[in-house]
């Protein structure tokens, strides 16, 4: 074995032992299931587990192999997840929406991940919580192509390539990690191999990649160094695009600082803060989201853009940080946050609006009974909304405040919307004195009115986007 492969064994190992540390199972390949892209046995065991009643009933249904039509829905459901189609209703299919809205067949409801409840009044899910099962598994072999049976069948086999690291939540996967070694191959590496070598559709055969389709297989891939991190969320060959997921230097720059003890490294935030298991659930929960952008050429033709928003490192710690805040702090606090020009404020500003929204105190009440967000681009009010309902997979969680929806004057629309507490409101700059005088006037007597957090102006101006919450 070279020496650069002994040196990335290593930092392989002790990303292993660490996750394992903070909760993560260490799986096996033997247990992957290549043509479903799925853990199995996590997949069934979180169900049964945790469901019991519901798998009764499905078995009543399905009283021989059980098991086995349990998982060709489940597939049903994955595989709807068209890479090409690009339809909001679709968004409850694929793994993401398999994991938030699971599975729903004849008489019994499936969930597929128990994700953290905003309070801890129902100890049943708490209890469900603590079930989910996060599984690491190391040099998976992951096409189902790669076989002497399929060669013997079909007259191809693709190339047994190896993911070093492939992360699964209750049997379905999430996330995968190609390391590197600095000392003689750079991050740059694991960005040319997932490019060249890591299809969503093999070359040898030119079928798809279950593990490597967009919205069907893993939601994000990470190319990882000692030194830096990239992610890509949809794999697409030489046009894959990457984008940095580093913390940033001391001094503003770019990268990572190194860490003073020489037994760390500058990339373990990846594995011992993002990834750890409470954090990446988070994340499936109240961050990821697919946004559809519409365009139109010069001809009057429009086309659609699909992409999953996986946040960045600095998106999700600013977040994280205010909502840390407001939930310990409580309101009447104000907090300055400078993004640069397309760091994503926009998303940084829909997940932290609709996470107060959600905000919950120990007695179960809402910590804030409005969120105000107050804007001067009007685009950000569809983004919003499309990005919120998301998460709610409701209507009527945000309401924009101006003259051309609803009745009545901006005041009275405000003045109603707070009365009513509604979750999150939007306006634009020019309407914030009616905010100030709505807030005011207002007879309920739960809202506060000396409550401003958190803001989010750029170059330190108020004319661009920042949200107020009440």
């Amino acid at each position: 074995m070279s020496r650069d492969a002994t040196v990335e064994a290593v930092f392989q190992n002790e990303i292993i032992a660490q996750m394992q540390a903070n909760g993560w199972l260490l799986g096996s390949g033997d247990q992957y299931h290549r043509e479903t892209a799925l853990y199995t046995s996590d997949v069934l065991g979180f169900v049964k587990q945790t469901q019991p009643k519901e798998w009764e009933k499905f078995c009543k249904v399905f009283p021989s192999d059980s098991e086995q039509h349990f998982i060709s829905h489940l597939l049903t459901q994955l595989n709807k997840a068209d890479p090409n189609a690009i339809d909001k209703e679709l968004r409850s299919y694929g793994t993401l929406g398999v994991l938030r809205h699971g599975l729903k067949i004849r008489n019994a409801r499936f969930c597929l991940c128990q994700f953290m409840p905003e309070h801890d009044l129902n100890p049943d899910t708490l209890a469900r919580y603590k079930e989910n099962r996060c599984r690491l598994v190391p040099e998976l072999v992951y096409s189902p192509y790669a076989t002497d049976e399929h060669l013997v069948e079909t007259g191809k086999k693709a190339r047994s390539w190896r993911i070093d690291l492939v992360l699964f939540i209750n049997g379905l996967p999430v996330a995968t990690l190609e390391l590197k070694s600095e000392f003689k191959q750079s991050v740059d590496n694991a960005i040319r191999q997932y490019k060249t070598t890591r299809q969503p559709k093999d070359p040898e055969t030119g079928k798809p990649e279950p593990l490597l389709t967009f919205k069907r297989g893993a939601l994000v891939h990470f190319a990882v160094s000692q030194y830096q991190v990239y992610m890509a969320t949809r794999l697409a060959g030489a046009d894959t695009f990457f984008l940095p997921f580093n913390k940033g230097t001391k001094e503003g720059g770019a990268g990572n600082d190194i860490p003073d003890d020489e037994n760390r490294y500058a990339t373990d935030y990846l594995w011992n803060e993002v990834l750890l298991p409470d954090n990446l659930l988070n994340i499936l929960a109240r961050y990821i989201h697919l946004e559809i952008k519409e365009s139109e050429d010069w001809e009057g033709r429009k086309t659609k853009k699909e992409t999953l928003i996986f946040p960045r490192y600095h998106q999700w710690d600013v977040v994280r940080k205010l909502i840390g805040a407001a939930r310990t702090e409580g309101s009447g606090h104000r907090y300055l946050v400078q993004h640069s020009a397309g760091s994503g404020k926009s998303n940084s500003i829909a997940w932290t609006a609709h996470q107060l929204s959600t905000l919950y105190k120990d007695d179960g009440d809402k910590q804030f009974h409005s969120v105000i967000v107050i804007t001067d681009r009007t685009v950000l009010d569809d983004q919003l909304q499309d990005t919120i309902y998301q998460f709610e997979h409701a209507d009527g969680v945000v309401e924009r405040i101006n003259n051309k929806e609803g009745q009545g004057s901006k005041s009275e629309k405000l003045a109603s919307a707070l009365e009513n507490a509604q979750p999150i409101i939007i306006v634009t700059i020019q309407t914030f004195p009616f905010v100030l005088a709505a807030i005011e006037s207002s007879t309920n007597p739960v809202i506060p009115t000396t409550t401003e957090s958190p803001l989010f102006p750029r170059s330190g101006s108020l004319q661009d986007n920042f949200s107020y919450a009440v």
